[in-house]
């Protein structure tokens, strides 16, 4: 028996994209004020967003004991559930929410992706100085949107974050607030921002948690921690938030745990890189730049090596499928021309061209699962 199609985003319909629009709504921006109905909220003069990376839905319902703060606003009929994009990484997702655009739109299409100019592989993390950000990812944000507006927008986060190539890419727009890498820290300049102005919106993103189910896993002790260190500091800015405030909680994208044995190591199966010209995307889901003329062949290849644990299939097919969404010329040869997204457990690594802190990593996310795909979204009036 097949195994089931893998879940396409239904971009427009309840994923990050659809978030920020609805948020410059509830603020009264006009110019957003006929986009697609999306996710429909009151309307207030002030918004705190805050983005958790790597809070899947399924594992914080999974852990709701933990969670006093979110299990009440669950209770209370708070909480809904949004997806992610294609594929489910960080740079991806925050395309979504910084633009409002799929992937496609955006064109941030993955962990590592090609640039085509110069036919070398894109870390959209940790960004090159040789690739302009704004080049990269073209349109207006919505960050940029609301405030031309009049909205006070704030962004809180790492000092590191601004000017980033990412941040220029994706969260480009009103003033940045860096903060060390403290959550009380973070709350502070949150509530401080919010207080600063009568219409505003901030944003404030906090990363520990996914840095800590990478290294340790989602079922460890380490990551129940952080969660609850993140639900009560939720708790802490709910309280402390101007009367009238709007606070949302959402996430980029869930995880699984990745046992070792599940690692397929590419190094120890030349077979598999034969043909291919560049190994980008990340471990969950593959993307393959093939030489002239040979993506059918390794697509072939690399099918019968994961059978059912992977799905494969070309860049036509993804695209055709809508698993990018609309997929503006400028973007298309960013993505692979064959992808391979796993199922279940599984992963492919590189241990030729990846850091051993890398390999090591147990937590992994970037495919279509509903570990990965699902995440919360909380709406508390404050």
């Amino acid at each position: 028996m097949p195994a089931p199609a893998l879940p396409v985003p239904a971009y427009g319909h309840d994923t990050l994209a659809d978030l920020l629009p609805a948020l410059g709504r509830a603020l009264g921006v006009g110019d957003l004020a006929e986009a697609s109905p999306g996710i429909a909220l009151p309307a207030v003069d002030r918004v705190c967003l805050v983005l958790v990376d790597g809070m899947g839905e399924l594992l914080l319902a999974a852990r709701s004991g933990h969670t006093g703060t979110m299990r009440r606003w669950r209770t209370d009929g708070l909480h809904r559930v949004l997806t992610a994009g294609f594929p489910t990484t960080t740079a991806t997702s925050m395309g979504l929410l910084g633009t409002g655009l799929p992937p496609g739109g955006h064109g941030l299409v993955g962990y590592e992706v090609l640039d085509p100019d110069r036919d070398r592989l894109l870390n959209e993390l940790q960004w090159d100085a040789a690739v302009d950000p704004r080049r990269w990812q073209p349109h207006t944000t919505l960050f940029q949107r609301v405030a031309a507006a009049g909205v006070d927008v704030a962004r809180v986060a790492p000092p590191h974050f601004d000017g980033s190539g990412l941040t220029e890419a994706a969260l480009r727009g009103g003033r940045f607030v860096g903060t060390p890498e403290r959550l009380q820290a973070r709350v502070d300049a949150a509530v401080t921002a919010v207080r600063s102005s009568d219409r505003q919106l901030t944003y404030l993103y906090w990363g520990r948690l996914d840095h800590t189910g990478h290294g340790a896993g989602v079922d460890s002790g380490e990551w129940t921690a952080e969660l609850e260190r993140v639900d009560e500091a939720l708790g802490t800015l709910a309280r402390r938030l101007p009367r009238g405030t709007l606070l949302v909680v959402t996430a980029d994208h869930g995880m699984v745990d990745v046992p070792e044995a599940q690692r397929l190591d590419v190094a120890r199966e030349p077979d598999l890189l034969t043909g291919v010209r560049h190994l980008g995307g990340e471990p969950r889901t593959v993307q393959l730049y093939t030489e002239p003329g040979a993506a059918q062949q390794v697509a072939q290849t690399w099918r019968e090596r994961l059978g059912g644990g992977a799905e494969v299939l070309l860049r036509s097919e993804a695209v055709a499928a809508g698993w990018f969404g609309t997929v503006e010329d400028r973007v298309a040869a960013r993505i692979g021309d064959v992808l391979a997204v796993m199922r279940d457990d599984l992963a492919v690594v590189n241990s030729r061209t990846m850091r051993p802190e890398t390999l090591r990593l147990v937590g992994q996310h970037g495919a279509l699962s509903d570990a990965e795909r699902l995440v919360p979204l909380f709406v508390v009036p404050c």
